[in-house]
């Protein structure tokens, strides 16, 4: 539960120094750092969650932010990176990678091809096309173009000149084509299978799709002719959706995103001149936007443009999807409250009612707070941990003490009985050796010093008449 944060300072200095030991280029080690991080984020029980970030590597890279967004719950001061893929017209593809971190770039490498192998059975290599800081991103971004060119395992085997094509993986997919295409002729052909009449083009295109052997992979959705819902339906069931155009003009908004922000009821008001974009990074405008499309969208009411009541509360932040419609010319923010615990939304005088009962925002609120109930008893427990450490170290100094004068004061077999909790059973000495001493004037001292001045030269004098005696 207990982590540190360092500088980049420190690390740099610390990869600096392995390459001078190493003898090795810093972009070497920096690769290798990123291999060892995937393999340590499977080890600290991050596996599943990067297994279901996308089902390839493109995809996978898109969700990074969204993940990097959830981590930053646990782990604040997280500076994250930001990634956005952009497919090339050859089909090969362009990453583009943004951090406020500066010399670190070399580690997504490492990263993208450790997970594209493990995950995907894909072999990849990166290239670095372009190295700038981004202007557009207040001009602290570091932005680096990866040229990704990735091939399967498969296709590679598949090169190779003299290595023989397995014949029973072919064998074995040919069987299993047969098969699907008997049991798609019984369920189209036979009457007894499918009482409802099919026509004949359903019935070909069905087999057909089904004989090429990808139905598993093919999925064609199909689109009503016309939207089945009313205005008004659609903004009570996303209270917190916008509707703008290029020119960032509000076209709509949902009823709760209204009460809050009553300003999006004007006719025409720029979207920018109440809200600004936290993440990403970007300027305000639709090229902007276009351009991190794949991004979740972070955004914050401008305080000036809050009612009244709300200026004193901290400022709304919205967390959602920018997606383009390219028929009216209009961007739609699909979004929720950025709320992570129950005291934020009192903070901000919400209720769960104002989140749509279909909001994951609900659910995650409710469990983060839980969660934080759990992290305020783990710290507790470490806290008291702490103080039983401290305690013990304490104790174990006055045990020793106590000890000392135990066997300052009594003979050495008896200390030894006495601390074991043993009792010590009366003995006789043929010989022993008794000091009587008196200290001269002792009165006359005590009148002229300080107790503890009397103390400490009674402690002394009687010290060394003990080391003496017991040489």
């Amino acid at each position: 539960m207990t982590y540190t944060v360092y500088d980049d300072i420190i690390t740099i200095k610390l990869i600096q120094e392995a390459c001078r030991v190493l003898g090795v280029s810093m972009e070497a080690i920096l690769k290798l750092f990123g291999e060892y991080f995937f393999k340590f984020c499977k080890m600290s029980g991050y596996d599943r969650m990067l297994r279901t970030l996308g089902g390839n590597l493109t995809e996978f890279i898109e969700n990074l932010d969204a993940l990097h967004s959830y981590l930053a719950l646990s782990y604040q001061e997280m500076n994250a990176p930001s990634f956005r893929v952009e497919k090339a017209a050859d089909g090969k593809m362009l990453l583009h990678y943004y951090s406020d971190r500066s010399g670190l770039c070399h580690i997504v490498p490492g990263i993208i091809e450790a997970v594209a192998k493990d995950f995907f059975d894909t072999d990849v290599t990166m290239d670095i096309l372009d190295m700038s800081k981004e202007e557009e991103r207040t001009g602290k971004k570091e932005h680096v173009v990866f040229l990704v060119v990735q091939k399967s395992h498969r296709e590679m085997r598949r090169a190779k000149p003299n290595q023989k094509q397995d014949n029973q993986d072919i064998l074995r997919d040919q069987e299993a084509m047969e098969a699907a295409f008997l049991r798609m002729k019984e369920k189209y052909l036979s009457v007894s299978v499918c009482p409802v009449k099919k026509s004949h083009w359903e019935i070909v295109r069905s087999i057909v799709m089904f004989g090429k052997g990808h139905l598993v992979n093919t999925f064609v959705p199909v689109y009503p002719e016309q939207l089945w819902i009313e205005q008004k339906t659609f903004c009570n069931a996303f209270p917190f959706h916008i509707v703008f155009d290029e020119s960032l003009r509000v076209k709509q908004a949902g009823v709760n995103i209204q009460k809050y922000v009553p300003g999006l009821q004007t006719q025409k008001i720029r979207l920018d001149e109440y809200f600004s974009i936290i993440h990403p990074q970007v300027t305000f405008n639709i090229f902007s936007i276009c351009k991190f499309i794949n991004s979740q969208f972070v955004l914050k009411a401008r305080r000036e443009r809050m009612p009244e009541a709300w200026k004193s509360q901290p400022a709304l932040k919205l967390r959602g999807q920018m997606i383009w419609m390219e028929a009216v010319g209009c961007m739609i923010y699909m979004c929720s409250p950025k709320l992570r615990s129950l005291q934020e939304l009192e903070e901000r005088g919400m209720h769960l009612s104002d989140i749509a009962p279909h909001d994951t925002t609900r659910d995650l609120i409710l469990l983060n707070q839980q969660r934080l109930a759990e992290i305020e008893l783990s710290n507790q427990l470490e806290r008291k941990k702490e103080e039983l450490r401290i305690l013990s170290k304490h104790l174990a100094i006055e045990k020793k003490k106590t000890e000392t004068l135990l066997y300052a004061m009594l003979p050495e077999h008896v200390a030894n009985q006495l601390k074991e909790g043993k009792k010590v059973a009366a003995g006789e000495f043929k010989t022993c050796t008794i000091l009587f001493s008196d200290v001269v004037t002792f009165t006359n001292i005590c009148a002229a010093c300080q107790p503890i001045q009397i103390v400490k030269m009674l402690n002394s004098m009687y010290s060394k008449f003990d080391r003496l005696t017991s040489v």
